[in-house]
């Protein structure tokens, strides 16, 4: 297996957007809910960091937020 066949294939435990899901498990399932839940958790949590950093920086140049 080449690098680039080993970065295509995603591991068991994650989740691709749109591939089918009508095979996994309820336990599956509900592994994969809560690891995208925490996923969108830190997303939100880098967005809301940088909107941050980017009022603070426009605050400093131009002296509004």
């Amino acid at each position: 297996m080449d690098r680039d066949e080993q970065q295509a294939t995603p591991r068991r435990d994650s989740h691709v957007v749109g591939e089918p899901i009508e095979t996994l498990s309820k336990d599956e399932l509900e592994q994969r809910l809560k690891s995208l839940s925490g996923e969108i958790d830190r997303l939100k949590a880098e967005l809301e960091r940088k909107k941050a950093h980017e009022a603070a920086a426009a605050e400093l140049f131009t002296g509004k937020g």
